[in-house]
C-alpha cells in the first residue's frame, strides 16, 4: 500500500514536534527514517498509526485520506522497541490477540498463530509464558503480532535497539525477508547507519521536526 505524508505537522503541549512533513513510501517499499532522538521520528510513526492526532495536513493511504480513521481500523501497526507484550498471556496469545479483536475464533487464532510463530522460527513456543523468553525471543513475538494484523503499513520503532550485535543482525535478516514476502510498506526508525544503509530501499534523515 502507497503511504503518502501532506505537509504532516504535530504540536504537542504548545511544541511544534513535526513541521510541514512531506514523504511518499511506494507499496513494498522499506524506508529508514534517521535522525537525532528529540527530531520527531515516533512521533512521525504514532501520528501514521492513528495513536496521535495531527494538528495540520493529512495521511493519506492507497489514495484514500485516513485522518478520520481511528487507530484499530488503519491496518497501520507499530512494533516498538520494548515489545508491550501481554505478560498473562501465552506466546500463541499473544500473537493471536489483534484476530482476537477482530472476532476470528479461537482455533483459527491458534492455527494463523502457529504458522507465523514457524514464520519468525520459533515453532514449540507456542504454550510458553513471554516471561520464559529472551530478548530475541520476544522481539521475534511482536513481530509476529505485527504480521498476524495483517498491516498494510508496518512502522518499526527501533525495534533492534535492546539486542546483542548478533541478535541484532539476525533480527535485521528476518524482517527484511518477511518484509519481501509480505510485500508490506515499511518505515524503519533507527539511529544505526549501517542497519538504515543495508535494509532500505531509501533513507529518509529528520532534522528539527523537518
Amino acid at each position: 500500500m502507497k503511504l503518502e505524508l501532506k505537509n504532516l505537522s504535530v504540536t504537542l503541549s504548545d511544541k511544534k514536534i513535526l513541521k510541514s512533513i512531506n514523504l511518499t513510501v511506494e507499496d513494498g517499499e522499506i524506508i529508514s527514517l534517521l535522525g537525532a532522538s528529540g527530531c520527531g521520528k515516533s512521533t512521525m510513526l504514532k501520528t501514521i498509526a492513528g495513536l496521535i492526532n495531527q494538528s495540520e495536513g493529512s495521511i493519506i493511504l492507497d489514495g484514500n485520506i485516513a485522518d478520520k480513521v481511528p487507530a484499530h481500523k488503519r491496518r497501520t501497526v507499530i512494533v516498538f522497541q520494548d515489545f508491550r507484550l501481554f505478560p498473562n498471556m501465552t506466546v500463541w496469545e499473544n500473537v493471536g490477540f489483534p484476530l482476537k479483536i477482530l472476532g476470528v475464533e479461537k482455533k483459527q487464532r491458534r492455527e494463523k498463530a502457529l504458522e507465523l510463530l514457524n514464520k519468525v522460527k520459533l515453532e514449540g513456543y507456542e504454550n510458553r509464558s513471554v516471561d520464559e523468553l529472551s530478548g530475541g525471543q520476544m522481539q521475534r513475538v511482536a513481530l509476529a503480532r505485527a504480521l498476524a494484523a495483517e498491516p498494510t503499513v508496518l512502522l518499526l520503532d527501533e525495534p533492534f535497539s535492546s539486542l546483542d550485535i548478533n541478535l541484532r543482525k539476525d533480527m535485521r535478516e528476518l524482517v527484511l525477508e518477511l518484509q519481501k514476502e509480505y510485500k508490506i510498506t515499511t518505515i524503519l526508525v533507527t539511529h544505526d547507519q549501517e542497519e538504515a544503509l543495508t535494509m532500505s530501499d531509501r533513507i529518509a534523515f529528520m532534522h528539527s521536526g523537518q
